[in-house]
């Protein structure tokens, strides 16, 4: 089982490792293709928004109060406000909707 073990973590370095020297090495020029640099300054944009807003659905004992809490920061988030004030607005959609809800 420990060999096993060593294995794993020895392929999940050498994966690792794969993807990020890869491109180093195989594309010396610059990139002058307009889809493809637009493609490469979205993508950790899309990376981070499929981890988080799966996790702010299951956060709450309820997926429906995590979903109001979604709305309503995109909502404040588009009208303008800080960041202190969507993730206390989130919050407080949170625990109303959890009391209504349970």
């Amino acid at each position: 089982m420990r060999y096993n073990a060593y294995i794993y973590i020895l392929v999940m370095a050498a994966v690792s490792y794969l993807i990020r020297m890869l491109p180093m090495t195989l594309i010396r020029k610059k990139i002058t293709n307009r889809f493809i640099q637009s493609f490469l300054y979205y993508v950790p944009y899309v990376i981070l928004s499929v981890m988080t807003f799966p996790a702010i659905i299951e956060a709450t004992k309820s997926p429906v109060s995590g979903a109001a809490a979604l709305a309503a920061g995109i909502i404040l988030a588009l009208a303008g406000a800080n960041l202190i004030a969507v993730s206390a607005a989130c919050c407080a959609v949170v625990f109303v909707a959890e009391l209504i809800i349970f």
